[in-house]
Parts: structure tokens; sequence; C-alpha cells
């Protein structure tokens, strides 16, 4: 008999999953193994194994399918932003989607049939920060699982922390258990060597208790195969996550950095001097082959409606698909268009493809903390 894809993520997920599916937990900080985990032998930092950058092409673009508990009445909304952006993403790539049983009805019906809808319960849609960090290396591919912890406990994530190793059950790609806790949107490579981290969300009790920063250093270089990470400050306990980099500064390319900075006319806020500590760190700082930093302003909108104090308005949170950069649209026309302009200089050859979230905002996060990519394997990487 044949067995199908589906079918063998289902009994895969289920056993990944295990009695975590209700209720809050803490990180399995035991060993991984693949009766344990459901997924194969797990893969060692530190084994040469490199964090591709975004622009390296992509196998496909996972997604999360919002959760009632999670977002209440505003579900409707936001799972029509998610489906949107599923939608626009399956032009360029193959996108898979992560679904609840009870949620893959109208998961297919909302996304259509260029969407695969794949049967892993979930809490939120938060994939960047739940799903595994592909990383590449000459034994071809693995996923880090970072532990996620819900962002230090912040909100219940019994289904959401162990959703990598569903992911990686499925993909049938070796597991590497990180030594530390963190999200993916918390750490930003250039496929070069170089990370950017702000301090605030890893060097964090609520996360690494104990753990200095030169500790948390050495553990990022060697699941990463980074030789040089950036810290800027960041802030700690204004936002669920901490202040993750990915809605403050990208690499557009080794050694170019798009940062985002308040609008012209935008008050003071608890975030306004992260901007200005990291435009000072990233401006002085070297990459990891010893090149000063390019820095590209991104502008954030002035005027974008009414919204509650917990919105994200900031382009620098997009996604580079296939052939394309997705990117917010807040619908301010002036810094729509400016924001495009600015990434479509830095990604030339690429689409630029604007597209509303406001529903996602809503929650903290944008397009980049909504995706997590699964990076081709390149047989001549090095």
């Amino acid at each position: 008999m044949n067995i199908s894809r589906r079918q063998t993520l289902q009994a895969a997920a289920v056993a990944a999953l295990g009695g975590a599916l209700s209720g809050r937990g803490t990180p399995d900080r035991g060993s991984a193994s693949p009766g344990a985990d459901a997924v194969p032998a797990a893969a060692r930092p530190g084994g040469g194994w490199r964090l591709p950058d975004e622009a390296h092409p992509h196998e496909a673009t996972y997604l999360s399918w919002p959760g009632r508990r999670v977002w209440g009445p505003d579900t409707t909304g936001v799972r029509a932003d998610i489906a949107h952006l599923a939608r626009t993403i399956a032009e360029f790539e193959p996108v898979r989607l992560l679904a609840g049983d009870r949620d893959t009805k109208a998961a297919r019906l909302a996304c259509g049939s260029g969407v695969e809808i794949v049967p892993v319960p979930v809490d939120d849609l938060w994939m960047r920060d739940t799903g595994p960090v592909f990383v590449l290396g000459p034994d071809g591919i693995a996923g880090v699982d970072l532990n996620f912890n819900g962002w230090g406990d912040k909100q219940e994530h019994g289904r959401d922390r162990r959703v990598a190793r569903a992911v990686l059950a499925d993909e049938r790609i070796p597991r590497i258990k990180a030594p530390l806790i963190s999200e993916g949107g918390a750490v930003e490579g250039d496929g070069r060597g170089t990370l950017m981290v702000a301090e605030s969300s890893v060097v964090n009790d609520n996360r690494n208790p104990g753990k200095s920063r030169e500790d948390l250093e050495r553990e990022l270089k060697e699941l990463f195969g980074a030789t040089k990470v950036i810290w800027v400050r960041g802030v700690k306990g204004k936002d669920i996550t901490d202040y993750h980099i990915d809605a403050l500064a990208r690499f557009s390319a080794p050694g170019v950095v798009v940062l985002s900075t308040p609008a012209k006319n935008a008050p003071r806020t608890v975030f306004t001097p992260a901007y200005e500590q990291a435009r000072e760190v990233l401006e002085q700082a070297v990459d990891a082959r010893g090149k000063r930093l390019e820095v590209v302003e991104l502008p954030e909108p002035d005027d974008f409606g009414r919204h509650g104090e917990d919105f994200l308005a900031c382009y620098v949170n997009y996604y580079v698909a296939n052939g394309a950069v997705i990117m917010p649209r807040f619908g301010d026309r002036k810094a729509d268009r400016n924001a495009a302009a600015v990434l479509r200089e830095q990604y030339p050859g690429r689409e630029i493809v604007p597209v509303p979230v406001d529903h996602i905002g809503e929650g903290g996060g944008g397009i980049h903390c909504s995706t997590q990519q699964l990076p081709t394997v390149d047989r001549r990487s090095p």
C-alpha cells in the first residue's frame, strides 16, 4: 500500500507532539532521538553547518494557521491576511501551511489549491519563531530547533513548542537541538558568517537564565557557522518578542544592512533609543570579512490609520521569496512607494509585491515573522 506524504506527516506529527498538545510547557531538555522526536538522528552544532541568507533559493515556504484560542474575535481577519499572504507567495514558490485537524478544511478553502495544507496542531501564526531554522553544510541540510518557549513564557505554546520537530519529521531532515532558547526572528544572517542579534531578546533570563552574552555568542556561532556576531541593545519587556532583530535590521546583501527608522514626524517612544543605538553600532561595525557595513534607511510609515499599541508598522519585516520580495503595505501611499523603491534597489531583478497585513500587524508581527523558508540544497555550497 502506498503511504502519502500527508499520512506520513500526520503519524510523525502525532509522535512528535505527544502529550504536549494541551497547556503550557517548557522545552524538552532531554537528548534528541529519532524515536522520541520522530525525526532523523540529531545533527550536532559546529558540524560544518552554515545559515544561508534569505535570498538563497527556496524549496518552499512554511506558514502557520492562527488559532482561535489566541486570536479570539480577531481570528477571521488574521486568517484572511495569512491566506492572502500564502496565495501571494505561492505565485513564486511552493507554500506549506500548518493547521490543526479542525482547521484544515477552512484553511484549504481560504488558501486555494495552490497551497498545501499540512495537518500539524499549532497555537499561533508566527512560523519564523516556532519553526526550525534551516542550515546547509557538506552533509546537505539540517534544522535548528531553538526550543521555542512562548517568548519567555508570555503566551501559551504547548503546540507551538513542538512545531519544529513536526516539520523536520515531515521533511526527514536531521534536527539540531540548540543549547539555548531563542526564536528564528531573533537571528539575522548574511550567509557569509555574520549574524545580527538584539541582546534584549536572547541575553534574557526569560529564555537563557545564567548565560552571559559571551556564552550565547559562542553557541550562536557554533549553531549557524558564524565567525562574527553584531549585537544591538534592543528593548526588553515592551513587546512580546523583547524586540526581535527582524523588526529592526536586515541584511539585503553581505555588507549591506537595511535599517528600519522612525518616520520623519514620529514622536519619540521607548523604541526610539533602540533605533539610535542600533544605527551607531551598525555604522561602526565590520562583518565577518572585515568589511565596514553600508546602512540603508527604510523609514516607517507616518500615516497608517488607527491601530492598537502593539501594531507593527515596519517595512523591514519583509520576506525574500524566489524572484520576489513580499513587503507590507500600510496605506501611507508616499511611504509605501518609498519602501518599494528602496527594496527594488536592494533586490534588483526581484518583483516587489506589497501585501496588506493589518490584522497580522495587530499581533505585533509582520510578513517575515509569519514565514520560514526551506532552502534548496546546493551541493556546490561551501
